[in-house]
Order: C-alpha cells, then structure tokens, then sequence
C-alpha cells in the first residue's frame, strides 16, 4: 500500500493566502523566464539556419553543429 503526503502550510506552519499567491506568482515568473530562454535559443536557431554554408564555415561552424553551439552551455562543451 502507497501513501503520499502533501505539507501545504508555511514556515509559520499557518496555512495562509499570502503563501499561496507568492507560489502562484513564483510559478509564473519561473514559467515566463522559461519562455523566454526557450524564445531567444529558437530565434538564434533560426538565425543560424538562415545562414550558408559558407557563412556558417566562416563563423566556425557546420550545419549538425548549430544545436550544440545554441545549447552549449546546457551540454557542457
């Protein structure tokens, strides 16, 4: 047999309003930095694959490489 435990009160071990609205307003903001991310990584994707082969080869880069070069600092490279 499973259990599961939800904790919803605050560090004051009140269950208040104001916890509420500040994760509901947290949720937002994190969502709204995550769009924006995702935004700015597809519009430079974008930009890239606008690009020749030769421009690409002048900056350094291949085609296949694009992703890795716009997500570079998520891989680790």
């Amino acid at each position: 047999m499973a259990y599961i435990s939800t904790n919803t009160r605050s560090e004051t071990g009140r269950n208040d309003a104001g916890t509420g609205l500040r994760d509901f307003f947290t949720g937002l903001a994190n969502g709204f930095a995550a769009y924006t991310e995702r935004r700015a990584r597809t519009d430079q994707m974008r930009a890239l694959n606008r690009l020749s082969d030769a421009e690409l080869a002048h900056r350094g880069l291949s085609r296949e490489q694009i992703p890795y070069h716009v997500f570079r600092d998520r891989f680790g490279y």
